[in-house]
């Protein structure tokens, strides 16, 4: 997880943003989570452990200016809410999201790699990124409908 606090310091450096000790501390937090998938208010709760000082106005700061720099991407879900993750350029993965309990599954799958390379040359397109979820229900959620 170093080399992740390394490059979210290179990236505030380049874009003339200082590490401030709130922002570490969030990072921090963030990094020592086990599952990285999370609400701003998770991130909240768990931060104000380490500093009682942030505030949630802070924290939706902290998180914008990540997205920005690429550190953690936003997923959106059709009910207005949303959830973080850290942004890994080498562990591309797609989602599973439970319209139920809202659980999210990570999965990669060389089917889909191989389709987006035929869409390119297809099309003759460059693709640089691409977003693919699919919405249903997990066991549990399916077997309590």
């Amino acid at each position: 997880m170093e080399k992740l606090k390394e490059k979210f310091k290179r990236k505030l450096a380049e874009n003339n943003y200082k590490l401030t000790k709130q922002r570490e501390i969030i990072l921090d937090t963030i990094l020592e989570r086990e599952n990285w998938h999370f609400t701003a208010e998770d991130l909240f709760a768990a931060a104000r452990k380490k500093d009682r000082d942030i505030g949630m106005a802070t924290i939706y700061r902290t998180l914008e200016l990540m997205q920005n720099l690429d550190i953690v991407h936003v997923l959106d879900f059709n009910d207005d809410s949303r959830k973080y993750e850290i942004y890994l350029e080498e562990a591309h993965h797609h989602h599973l999201i439970c319209k139920g309990c809202g659980k999210l599954i990570e999965f990669s799958d060389q089917d889909i790699d191989y389709f987006e390379s035929e869409l390119e040359e297809k099309y003759d397109f460059e693709i640089t990124e691409h977003k693919l979820r699919f919405y249903g229900y997990c066991n549990e959620c399916k077997e309590n409908n």
